[in-house]
């Protein structure tokens, strides 16, 4: 990548763009177990996703740090695309990071390796966005806790094979602990770390 006439663009409408994105996560954030639309036209270095690098793009700056898995990792293209186009540090300290990006979400590391927040400082905590392929609100988890009426449902692949357990503890950690965005092909659904998950 020799100038910005290789890079990939960003936001047609920086600004438009990033609040569509941002009031789509918020949604699904305030409504656990919702699908959000995700629409994005954006065509990223590989493997990072589109609906991957809108989220950052919307979610990450200066004082947001990112974190990026060893698929995104590999690709010098990707770091560079979003050093651009949110002005985030890349650590390689997955503590450090306000948002994690994953690109292979089978493979996501323990929860625990991503900072938690404190008592004082929940909200010191990171967000993990895993680029899922499957999502749905008509099955899997059996959701319950704040934003949800009576009861809602969430499955999404793929995901580690401890993902129940990963999300007992989680859960258990309240207020500390990470929050989880779902970002498959055209759609997102969330998952705070307020959520409870009853089963499958």
């Amino acid at each position: 990548m020799s100038g910005r006439s290789m890079l990939a663009r960003g936001f047609a409408d920086p600004v438009h763009d990033a609040q569509g994105v941002f009031r789509a996560v918020m949604d699904a954030l305030a409504r656990p177990g919702t699908i959000q639309a995700l629409a994005t036209d954006l065509a990223p270095p590989a493997p990072l996703t589109s609906e991957l690098a809108a989220l950052a793009l919307a979610l990450a700056d200066a004082d947001a740090p990112l974190w990026l898995d060893a698929g995104l990792a590999r690709n010098p293209a990707v770091a560079g695309f979003l050093r651009f186009h949110t002005g985030a540090r890349i650590g390689e300290d997955p503590a450090e990071a306000a948002f994690a990006l994953i690109s292979d979400p089978a493979a996501c590391p323990d929860f625990g390796a991503f900072a938690q927040g404190t008592p004082a400082y929940p909200d010191r905590s990171a967000t993990l966005v895993l680029a899922v392929s499957d999502l749905s609100d008509r099955e899997g988890w059996r959701l319950d806790g704040p934003g949800i009426r009576d009861s809602a449902r969430l499955a999404a692949s793929p995901l580690p094979a401890d993902i129940a357990s990963r999300l007992a503890r989680n859960h258990a950690g309240f207020p500390e602990g990470i929050d989880l965005i779902f970002a498959a092909p055209g759609r997102l659904a969330a998952l705070p770390r307020s959520t409870r998950i009853a089963g499958a």
